[in-house]
């Protein structure tokens, strides 16, 4: 069965619903190929300080953040995936989406979106700086990658893959689409992505 995921990296929901649905596919009696597509909760961002200060702004002060860190950090530690919010940088996440579209083209997209989402979310690494990308991807098997991002590769896929993002009406991440035809929007249950994948099946079968 062919998944195309919509997410971005500095989406903590696009983290968790990666574990989720990873382990719903596992336990999914038939093959499950994942295809990484990009989406940009802020495509306008500048990049540099700390996701806590440009959060509190947007949400209403430092005590709702951190309310929001200690909900969210139960849910991580319920898939066991390590969650240091405080210490994730703010980032344009193009460049980040370019690495994974040639990271898609070398047959390592799963493993380098799980290392830059870990990278973000638990490690605080900078994911404007092309050095710390292509240090990160070629931890995940793609050698590199400061060459190809400094010729411009991966911007064009980019730019079509967003584009086909707006016109099927993403308009929040995660977002999961099926075989091209059925779709399920959130981070929901691995139980959930389970019945979806089985129902799926049955229907394209």
């Amino acid at each position: 069965m062919n998944v195309e995921i919509f997410s971005d990296v500095v989406c903590p929901w696009c983290y968790l619903g990666r574990a989720r649905f990873a382990a719903a596919a596992r336990d999914f009696g038939g093959e499950v190929n994942v295809t990484w597509r990009p989406y940009q909760l802020d495509p306008g961002a500048s990049g540099g300080g700390l996701m806590n200060d440009s959060l509190a702004e947007k949400f209403g002060g430092v005590d709702r953040v951190a309310e929001a860190h200690a909900r969210m950090r139960e849910l991580m530690a319920a898939e066991d995936l390590p969650y240091a919010p405080e210490k994730a940088l703010s980032a344009n996440t193009r460049d980040a989406h370019r690495v994974i579209a040639l990271a898609a083209e070398a047959g390592v997209q799963d493993a380098v979106v799980g290392r830059l989402f870990r990278a973000h979310h638990a490690e605080g690494r900078d994911l404007n700086d092309h050095g710390t990308l292509a240090e990160l991807a070629a931890e995940a098997g793609l050698a590199g990658v400061a060459e190809r991002l400094a010729a411009g590769e991966g911007d064009a896929a980019v730019t079509a893959q967003l584009e086909v993002a707006r016109t099927i009406g993403v308009t929040g991440v995660p977002f999961f689409v099926f075989e091209g035809a059925w779709a399920v929007s959130g981070a929901q249950s691995r139980e959930f992505f389970g019945s979806a994948l089985a129902e799926v099946a049955a229907k394209a079968g």
